[in-house]
């Protein structure tokens, strides 16, 4: 029986592959919260991450807010089908293409990272709101 955070994935990642009948994802619980390694089709990995990782990023958002909601703290693990291994994408490297896409994994033990990013998009969206309102104020 899959739980709502595993359906939430699978749902979303279904409508993006060409394979959804590949996409599976695994849920683990330990101490520093609930592990969702997703599985898909290698032609699809390309896909489910996206150029330059926004696409996984953007999941990772949608279960973060799904977490707040659960007072549960979710981690996205994407794994390579053609050998069932998983690496650490840095974010600072550009996205693989769909033919060598390898994974896309958050770092386990990494949490405090979040707490980073969630303050640099706060102040981007302050900054973006005072841009905003100044252009509010030009007479066009």
């Amino acid at each position: 029986m899959s739980t709502i955070d595993q359906q939430f994935v699978e749902y979303i990642v279904k409508t993006l592959v060409n394979n959804p009948d590949k996409v599976t994802v695994e849920r683990t619980i330990d101490e520093k919260g609930v592990l969702l390694e997703l599985t898909v089709d290698a032609e699809d990995v390309g896909r489910v991450i996206g150029r330059r990782g926004v696409t996984a990023q953007s999941i990772r958002t949608l279960l973060r807010a799904l977490g707040t909601k659960n007072d549960a703290r979710y981690n996205l693990k994407i794994v390579n089908t053609d050998n069932g291994e998983a690496a650490h994408s840095a974010s600072s490297t550009p996205a693989p293409s769909a033919e060598e896409a390898p994974v896309a994994e958050e770092p386990a033990g990494e949490y405090g990272e979040d707490d980073i990013e969630e303050s640099e998009a706060s102040d981007l969206a302050d900054r973006t709101r005072a841009e905003l309102a100044e252009m509010d104020d030009l007479d066009i």
